[in-house]
């Protein structure tokens, strides 16, 4: 992944941020050691914006689809009240089982469920309200997880959305390849949506910021 904010710029954010707790630490080192595609994991600094955000909804339910070894549901866990849960949904067991492992050595891993499988039939048989769904799974999906996600977000809620940046590959017209073309198509569908407001943020690899009106 290109760094599209200076690194120097980004460890200073992470050091005036809300800091990683021990527990995600030990797992994003791990994930970096041992995994095929560690750039998968959201890093300390979206980590840090993904408990702010859930303090500022006030959420208690929380939907994430795509988990990888699970430090973004760490994270979500980790700023909830002791009543709140964390759905979060994976296809590929290997991962899965990292995470599994850490979320029993945390605290707040009690707090976490995960459904293996398709993210979108998943999905499809959930009940909502959710107070916040965070979307960070296979990239060709993302109209599709966006459209179902809106059917199950609370009112006052917030989706967010990974990755819609894509590395920069979004400026490229027209698209280089399927995944930058679906995640083109969401961010000009959420533009164009009066029934919501969002702001594209360029943390990371970018992240989408919705609230229906």
């Amino acid at each position: 992944m290109n760094q599209l904010v200076a690194a120097e710029i980004e460890t200073y954010s992470e050091a005036h941020s809300i800091p990683e707790s021990a527990v995600c630490r030990a797992l994003r080192e791990e994930t970096q050691r041992t995994m095929e595609h560690p750039q998968m994991l959201v890093g300390p600094l979206e980590g840090a914006f993904l408990k702010m955000m859930i303090r500022l909804v006030g959420a208690t339910r929380v939907l994430e689809i795509g988990m990888f070894t699970g430090y973004s549901a760490l994270c979500l866990a980790e700023a909830l009240p002791p009543d709140g849960t964390v759905l979060t949904c994976e296809i590929d067991e290997g991962p899965a089982k990292l995470a599994r492992r850490y979320f029993s050595r945390s605290p707040d891993g009690g707090k976490i469920s995960v459904r293996m499988g398709p993210a979108i039939d998943t999905m499809r048989d959930l009940t909502g309200p959710f107070d916040l769904i965070f979307i960070d799974a296979d990239k060709t999906n993302y109209v599709r997880y966006y459209q179902r996600a809106f059917e199950l977000i609370a009112p006052g809620g917030v989706i967010l959305v990974d990755n819609v940046l894509w590395n920069g590959d979004v400026l490229t017209q027209p698209a280089p390849d399927e995944k930058t073309a679906a995640i083109q198509e969401l961010n000009r569908i959420v533009a164009a949506d009066p029934s919501v407001s969002g702001v594209l943020l360029p943390i990371r690899d970018g992240v989408f910021v919705i609230r229906p009106k």
